[in-house]
């Protein structure tokens, strides 16, 4: 999405209703220099203060999305745009979440490994080596724990047998699970089957 763009449609719409940046805060409930990020194209309104903002400017969410007015006749296609403009943001963002999960988690059992290695190597048996090796433990089972939160969050899951694509977040149910990399062994919502249900990033299917 074009946050300049649709930066510059909020300020027009708000100028159209003759309000200044203040009045239209004072109806959100929000500061004035939130409404100055989103017209500067700085960041994009929280969604659940779209709605409000339509209502207030006499716009729907699609044009508030593209930064424009929509012509009857183009709406379909300019919905379609969007869906597809959402699904890569919705795509790139579990991308994101993925790649910080394997980098966080490699990291922290390199860290791990390196520390006790060491300290083995440097400190005889005895009281400090343990506490070395317990909080470095804890540590570790921290980070990856948070890690594991981050592969639940992102993307969905795939059934392999009937290719049907859910959300799982379950976080206990998914610990549990045997698991291949980020694939997982569950049962299919649709079908029924228990089987090793693969990582997606989109509801599209793709990786």
């Amino acid at each position: 999405m074009d946050l300049i763009k649709i930066g510059k449609f909020i300020a027009e719409c708000r100028k159209s209703n003759n309000m200044t940046q203040e009045q239209l805060a004072e109806k959100l409930y929000i500061t004035d220099r939130a409404v100055s990020n989103w017209e500067r194209g700085l960041s994009l309104p929280d969604a659940d203060k779209m709605l409000d903002i339509c209502n207030i400017l006499d716009i729907n969410i699609n044009e508030l999305l593209n930064g424009e007015k929509i012509d009857m006749k183009d709406y379909e296609k300019k919905n379609e745009e969007l869906l597809l403009e959402l699904a890569k943001q919705d795509e790139l963002k579990n991308k994101r979440l993925i790649i910080d999960m394997w980098v966080l988690t490699i990291t922290a059992f390199v860290f791990y490994t390196a520390l006790i290695f060491t300290s083995s190597i440097l400190l005889k048996e005895g009281p400090i080596l343990a506490t070395i090796i317990c909080i470095s433990t804890v540590v570790l089972l921290v980070v990856c724990f948070y890690g594991f939160k981050l592969e639940v969050d992102s993307g969905y899951y795939e059934c392999r047998n009937c290719h049907h694509i859910f959300e799982e977040r379950n976080y206990f149910k998914l610990l549990m699970a045997p698991h291949m990399g980020t694939s997982r062994y569950q049962k299919c919502p649709k079908c029924g089957k228990r089987i090793m249900a693969k990582k997606v990033m989109n509801k599209g299917g793709n990786m």
